[in-house]
Order: C-alpha cells, then sequence, then structure tokens
C-alpha cells in the first residue's frame, strides 16, 4: 500500500467511526456539548485499530490498543468538560465491537441445529473458533477503556 492509499484508508476509517460514535452518542442522550470528544474517541481509537490490524499485528491487540488510546482520551476529556468518562469510552468503544465475527458466531449456532451431527465437527470447530475471538476481542475492549480509569486515576474522581 503507498502513503496515499494508507492515508486515505485511515481518513476514511477514522470518518465513519466518529459519526458512527456520535450516532450512537445520540442515541445514549448523552450532552449534546459532549459529541465532538465522543467522536474524536472513536475516530482515534478506530483509526489505531485499523493502523495495527494494517500493519500485521493480531486483532484482539489492535483493539485493546485502540480501546486504550479511547480510555485515555475519554480520562482527559472527562476532566476538561466535567463529565464522567464514561459518556465518552462507551459510545467511542461500541464502534470497536468485532460484528462480523459475532454474526458469524451466531450463524454458525444456528447452522449446527439444521445440520447432521455426523458432519457437526468442522462447523463446531468454527463457531468456537469465532466465539473466542469475539470473546477476547469484547475483552479487550473492557481492559482497554478501564485501564487508565482504574490504574492512573484510582484515588481520584475523574469528574
Amino acid at each position: 500500500m503507498n502513503p496515499t492509499d494508507w492515508a486515505q484508508l485511515m481518513v476514511r476509517d477514522a470518518f465513519w467511526a466518529a459519526i458512527a460514535a456520535a450516532g450512537f452518542a445520540i442515541l445514549f442522550n448523552v450532552p449534546h456539548r459532549t459529541l465532538p470528544g465522543c467522536a474524536f474517541a472513536a475516530a482515534a481509537g478506530h483509526m489505531t485499530r485499523t493502523l495495527l490490524a494494517q500493519m500485521g499485528l493480531d486483532a484482539q491487540v489492535a483493539t485493546l490498543a485502540g480501546a486504550t488510546l479511547i480510555g485515555f482520551t475519554g480520562v482527559a476529556f472527562a476532566r476538561r468538560w466535567h463529565t464522567p468518562a464514561m459518556v465518552f469510552t462507551i459510545s467511542a468503544a461500541i464502534t470497536l465491537v468485532p460484528g462480523v465475527v459475532a454474526y458469524k458466531t451466531m450463524l454458525g449456532l444456528l447452522e449446527l441445529t439444521r445440520i447432521d451431527p455426523a458432519q457437526a465437527a468442522p462447523v463446531l470447530a468454527e463457531v468456537a473458533v469465532n466465539a473466542a475471538r469475539t470473546a477476547f476481542t469484547l475483552g479487550s475492549i473492557a481492559v482497554g477503556i478501564a485501564t487508565p480509569s482504574l490504574l492512573l486515576f484510582r484515588n481520584r474522581p475523574v469528574a
């Protein structure tokens, strides 16, 4: 990939993540003054995950890095806007949820209900792998957004 393609990918990724996070933030009825922070946190976190994944890092590790950036950004914005960090981190972290892998897991489970038990082993193995990927990615998101609040700002209120 040449540098122009990388830049276009990152800008496009950041733009759509910001739009999605702003939409979720509106859905969650966050204060309107915090919408730019929600959008920025999502753009930065999702762009980080995409960049690291494009560089060859495992999806769960890239997600952990993106979620950790979202966590730090949420804490910083919480202090700036005197709002709980969750206002920023939750709407931004939703953009990191592994929708396709979770969807494949559910489709595999449904397929298990209709196929012959003798042919179920490969489908079951695929379901198990997709379920594990989904679980580890969701765990990476949780650890990433909680790390700044739990480790660095443990004895001080965020807002």
